[in-house]
């Protein structure tokens, strides 16, 4: 068949296959037709068009078996051509698949990836940033908030240069809802107010204004949030029998019942009523939340019933981290209740662990992608470079000899550059283990001088002044007691074998009486596994954390989650007290001799923390 001949029977067929009257399977044929007559064309994107078509029908259709079947053989026809463009909208349409219909987040974020790395491929920036959208999107949803707050601000950079107001409001409302969960209030208000700001949509914007007041109650500031939402409520373009309506009558309704206004909990049914006509899981399980605490003083039992049905819900829609938020209010209403904390804190144990298999899997999907990308671009400089070698063999072999010249002039300066800059690494390396110990030896003088030594020269006073004899022994006493707390706080640290009691020991210690602990992983970690100047740094740091907790942070709950992970273990420390800021935090020597501790061995600590807003860091140590 002649080519032009050829090219007008697809057109042909493909224009059937998108007309409006003919059936999916009439579509499906007149698709498959073309295809047929398009697989020995020269020109690949008009088979490549044609395949990711059949999928779209295929999608729009329902057919999703055949829709995978499909996307198989896309695949496997892609791999031997090029056609980035053509290869991310199938694995944009594959993620959206996975994310919409399949709920499975795990290949809809793998899609998702590939996709935005052949959009890359395309130089398509807009569609880049879409797509980083859906996957923060996904890992918000998977309460990985480090790991969303990254890829969305990624995305924005994307978005910047195009005129997409409509993604770039929704990614600032994402990246506020990250602050959010990550108690940075101050800048999820931020970005609440940004996404307000830039809003064209009616809808979104009122969801956004009710994300802020609910930031606003967490924060503390009661007014501003009722304002907004008796405002909400009053718009004419919202409408009463909707879930968004109830949410924002269930918040004006807490806020007021917080603040101390008399509240009848037909507010809070009202909202719940319409929540479940509305089949709104995650909204009944707020609004039992809230009915719960309501209830908790005036009839403790209806409570514990309120909070069992959030607990009910949470099972059915997979939300493990809503059941313990309603097993710490149990817990408030029956503390002797021993299975109540038991299933408390395994559950509390279990997310954590799940929460950091999520962060490692995300983290690998784009690992893996990265590597998939350097693969494409080293088989084309590799392309490149043989033709290259192909053409300087055709020189004459003078040119031939300065080539191989250039060449390991260049690698020589290669192995003197990494030789040089293993070096520099190694010093820095051996400065920053002396300026940590430096610093350790000027705050151990500090505290025997400040402390000890005030001490020790008012009990010189006392005696000199015949005071009275139990007086000075008391003061005596407490000298000693301090003296023994300075020992533990500088000796050296028990290894090997006997450092997991040591740590325990001293993290137990360090404890205020008024504070509880709750340490998660322990058991799982073979410490004596754990190289010895690993196992010294991480008991000065946590040592030093449970110190400034004790000083400063008013905390009275302290949480401690160990997970390893081959050749690294990761501490997630967090209290609820009251917080610090970025100039607080640089102003305390030993915090910062802590992060050098860290560094100097190969290690990482992230501070994540605010004033009025809990203390959380990430320690990150070699194992």
């Amino acid at each position: 068949m002649d080519t032009i001949v050829k090219y007008d029977s697809i057109q042909i067929y493909y224009d059937r296959s998108i007309g409006e009257d003919i059936s999916i399977t009439e579509k499906s044929k007149s698709l498959d037709r073309a295809i047929y007559l398009a697989k020995n064309l020269k020109n690949d994107s008009v088979l490549g068009n044609l395949l990711y078509q059949k999928s779209s029908l295929l999608f729009q259709a329902g057919e999703y078996d055949s829709l995978l079947l499909h996307h198989r053989n896309f695949i496997n026809t892609a791999a031997r051509i090029n056609w980035p463009r053509i290869q991310a909208s199938q694995y944009y349409l594959m993620g959206y698949y996975h994310d919409r219909v399949e709920s499975d987040y795990k290949k809809a974020f793998e899609n998702y990836s590939a996709a935005k790395n052949q959009f890359e491929l395309a130089k398509d920036s807009s569609w880049v940033g879409k797509t980083l959208l859906n996957m923060a999107t996904i890992q918000k949803d998977q309460n990985d908030f480090f790991g969303s707050k990254e890829t969305v601000t990624e995305a924005i950079v994307f978005l910047s240069a195009t005129e997409h107001t409509d993604e770039l409001v929704q990614c600032y409302n994402l990246l506020a809802t990250n602050h959010r969960k990550l108690f940075n209030l101050k800048d999820a208000i931020a970005y609440y107010e940004k996404a307000i700001a830039n809003s064209v949509n009616a809808k979104d914007k009122i969801a956004f204004e009710n994300n802020l007041g609910a930031t606003l109650v967490d924060d503390g500031k009661y007014e501003k949030a009722i304002a907004i939402f008796e405002r909400l409520l009053k718009d004419s373009s919202l409408d009463s029998s909707t879930a968004r309506y109830a949410r924002i009558l269930d918040n004006l309704s807490y806020t007021k019942w917080l603040v101390g206004q008399e509240i009848a909990d037909d507010s809070f049914q009202k909202a719940l009523a319409i929540r479940i006509k509305k089949a709104d899981m995650r909204g009944q399980m707020a609004s039992y939340t809230h009915l719960g605490e309501f209830y908790m003083k005036k009839k403790p039992p209806m409570a514990m019933a309120y909070f069992d049905s959030v607990i009910q819900v949470s099972k059915r829609m997979n939300v493990p981290r809503a059941e313990t938020d309603a097993l710490r209010f149990m817990i408030q209403l029956q503390p002797n209740n021993v299975k109540l904390y038991e299933r408390y804190v395994h559950l509390n144990d279990s997310l954590y662990k799940e929460e950091l298999s999520v962060e490692t899997q995300f983290a690998k999907y784009k690992y893996d992608d990265k590597l998939k990308q350097e693969s494409i671009l080293r088989l084309e400089k590799e392309k490149a470079e043989q033709a290259l070698l192909t053409a300087r063999e055709r020189n004459k072999k003078t040119m031939s000899y300065l080539g191989s010249i250039v060449l390991l002039l260049g690698l020589s300066f290669v192995i003197y550059y990494f030789g040089q800059r293993t070096k520099r690494l190694k010093e820095r390396n051996k400065l920053a283990k002396l300026e940590a110990t430096l610093e350790t030896e000027a705050e151990m003088s500090r505290r025997l001088h400040d402390d000890f030594g005030a001490g020790l020269n008012q009990t010189m006073l006392m005696l000199q002044s015949d005071a009275d004899k139990s007086a000075v022994l008391d003061k005596l006493d407490a000298l000693y007691n301090q003296s023994r707390n300075f020992s533990r706080a500088i000796n050296e640290v028990g290894t090997g074998g006997r450092f997991k009691d040591e740590f325990l020991e001293m993290l137990h210690f360090r404890t205020p009486k008024n504070a509880n602990l709750f340490v998660t992983g322990v058991k799982d970690i073979q410490w004596n596994e754990m190289a010895p100047l690993s196992q010294q740094v991480l008991f000065k740091v946590l040592q030093e954390l449970m110190i400034n907790m004790g000083k400063h942070s008013h905390a009275k709950m302290v949480t401690l989650g160990f997970k390893r992970a081959g050749k690294t273990l990761t501490v997630k420390y967090s209290d609820n007290g009251v917080g610090a800021s970025l100039e607080e935090l640089n102003a305390k020597n030993g915090l910062r001799n802590t992060e050098k501790r860290i560094q100097a061995i190969g290690g990482s600590i992230i501070f994540d923390t605010g004033k009025g807003e809990g203390f959380t860091v990430r320690v990150t140590i070699p194992f």
